[in-house]
């Protein structure tokens, strides 16, 4: 189970409805299903991870994200879910407006570039890679990463309200200096 799994879960009330953008091969969704007997629906764009989810017994519809979610009436969905995919997202800024659209509130995971470790990495003249970032410059889907100060940033300036922060390195939870000892971000929030 992937660290970030947890916390995601703990912000989920029973019962919930729930949509998962980028859901992958769907082991969140069905960790919700099974843990918070949540209502879950995932949207993917890869054919091996529609696949993967329909295996996981969860529902997904394949779709585009970068086409929005236009597919979803307002208000829909209690909570709208991007694990460790907004780093990967061209429009940010659009995906996060969505997400507020759809769903009373969202929870965003990403890798945390301000990371000491990432910061060596780039201060010895070489893009990181990590648990959290493992792919090399050349391969990655990676194509906006930021940290923890860009992300709430950019919240501040979308009217975001920020409800909950946890930061963690190797799935433990760090308080001292998080965006510096923090390898992952995860985020809880809703409109203003």
């Amino acid at each position: 189970m992937r660290q970030d799994f947890q916390t995601i879960a703990d912000w989920i009330p029973t019962h919930a409805k729930v949509l998962d953008l980028g859901c992958g091969d769907g082991d969140l969704l069905k960790y919700l299903q099974d843990s918070r007997q949540a209502h879950a629906y995932g949207v993917e764009l890869s054919d091996e991870h529609v696949l993967a989810c329909v295996q996981n017994g969860v529902n997904v519809i394949q779709r585009d994200l970068e086409a929005g979610l236009a597919e979803f009436a307002s208000a829909s969905f209690d909570y709208v879910v991007l694990s460790q995919t907004l780093q990967a997202m061209h429009h940010t800024e659009a995906i996060l407006r969505e997400m507020l659209r759809v769903g009373h509130a969202g929870i965003v995971t990403f890798p945390n570039f301000g990371y000491w470790k990432n910061r060596l990495q780039v201060m010895r003249g070489n893009m990181p890679v990590s648990d959290d970032i493992p792919y090399q410059w050349y391969d990655t889907p990676n194509v906006h990463l930021c940290t923890m100060h860009d992300f709430e940033a950019l919240c501040e300036r979308l009217n975001i309200r920020i409800s909950e922060r946890v930061v963690m390195t190797a799935g433990k939870r760090v308080r001292f200096m998080q965006n510096l000892t923090g390898s992952l971000a995860v985020y809880r929030f809703e409109r203003r």
